[in-house]
């Protein structure tokens, strides 16, 4: 268990422990159900952990030249590539940094392909099955009017020539039963054209690490399909799966300010800078030692330390009242939080480091003014 004041803070602190659990599991669905699954650099690319990664999978997904790059440089291996536009100034290096690539629209595949092919790329498009169960509009790639994807009706009876594989990602924490309905929409629609390709990748948001996620159930759903067009090779590509439940951003309570009977705890971290989801979905992340709202006991917003007047989120209960000096800890802040942070404001960016299996803490990266400054030059 970590040891939370042994950790600077602020800081992101990832549990090896946790996450050699999450690869394990990953691992056996991959193994198990005779599929490839890739990480997802979106929402987990601390790349100094790349090396217990590997121990488990070996590739990964990139969606920009950065994280073409790093999946060549630091995963060891070129990436399945998919990006919603190609630039003319980036394609060559992407392609060069990739074994997979994969075109948002027909025209962005055939103002490319000669490039990939001349190179060995394996081609694909991403297709829009317009059939989604996300909820918020905000993450839903097949809401009215998507940008991503091509939908059924774009095409005729035959795929442009050189296309390998069909990618498509419409789900967002989802269950195997969400995929397995995503599926049968799919078939339905694109099946047509499963017999021209070798490839079918599922996309991302397969939350198989999650406590109540139905494993069997995806084994099932994956043999089943796999079963059916023993040709094609299955890919899934989560992100969140790999660092779900992994760590935890340690910060500070720096302040109380009392304003209309709302207390807010006043932080040295920000959730517009450091915990974004929380502004953008919006979810209420829970915090180590705390509750819910409840009548009776010590409650509070949390605030962050940007001026933006929306940065903050609440209210939680504690057992004791909250002083200035106290640990703060939200639980499951690695995915999706770190790729994601901002230094606006030039606010202190948290540190990152890892608790060891050896119950040690060893700091991976720590951020100072130089870091900030050198974003603005």
């Amino acid at each position: 268990m970590i040891d939370y004041e042994k950790i600077p803070s602020p800081c992101y602190v990832v549990d090896e422990r946790a996450l050699r659990r999450n690869l394990s599991l990953i691992r056996s669905v991959k193994e198990r159900a005779g599929v490839e699954i890739i990480l997802a650099f979106k929402a987990f690319a601390l790349w100094k952990l790349f090396p217990i990664v590997r121990e488990y999978i070996p590739y990964s997904t990139a969606s920009s030249l950065a994280e073409a790059r790093l999946a060549y440089e630091e995963m060891g291996n070129k990436a399945h590539t998919y990006s919603p536009a190609y630039t003319e100034s980036e394609f060559d290096a992407i392609a060069d940094c990739s074994s997979h690539i994969t075109f948002n629209s027909l025209t962005q595949y055939r103002r490319f392909f000669e490039r990939a092919k001349v190179r060995g790329i394996s081609c694909g498009l991403r297709i829009n099955p317009e059939f989604s169960d996300v909820a918020t509009d905000l993450y839903n790639p097949c809401a009215a009017g998507s940008r991503l994807g091509v939908v059924a009706d774009a095409f005729g009876e035959q795929l442009p020539f050189g296309v390998e594989g069909l990618h498509f990602h419409t789900l967002c924490e989802s269950s195997s039963y969400d995929l397995e309905q995503t599926l049968a929409v799919v078939e339905e629609r694109f099946g047509r054209f499963f017999h021209q390709i070798k490839w079918l990748n599922m996309g991302g948001g397969h939350l198989m690490t999650r406590s109540d996620y139905d494993v069997e159930h995806l084994i099932a759903v994956l043999q089943r399909f796999k079963a059916k067009y023993p040709h094609l090779q299955l890919i899934l590509e989560p992100g969140s799966a790999f660092a779900w439940r992994t760590g935890v951003l340690v910060s500070t309570v720096e302040d109380i300010v009392e304003n209309k009977g709302i207390k807010t705890a006043v932080l040295n971290v920000s959730f517009a800078c450091h915990m974004p989801d929380c502004l953008e979905m919006p979810y209420k992340p829970a915090i180590v030692g705390a509750t819910d709202e409840k009548a009776g006991l010590p409650t509070y917003r949390m605030g962050g330390n940007s001026c933006l007047s929306g940065d903050f989120c609440g209210n939680w209960s504690f057992e004791k009242p909250l002083c200035v000096g106290d640990r703060i800890v939200f639980e499951d802040m690695i995915h999706y939080t770190t790729v994601k942070t901002t230094m606006f404001n030039g606010v202190t960016h948290p540190s990152i480091g890892i608790w060891t299996c050896n119950d040690e803490f060893r700091l991976l990266r720590k951020y100072d003014y130089i870091d900030y400054k050198n974003r603005m030059d």
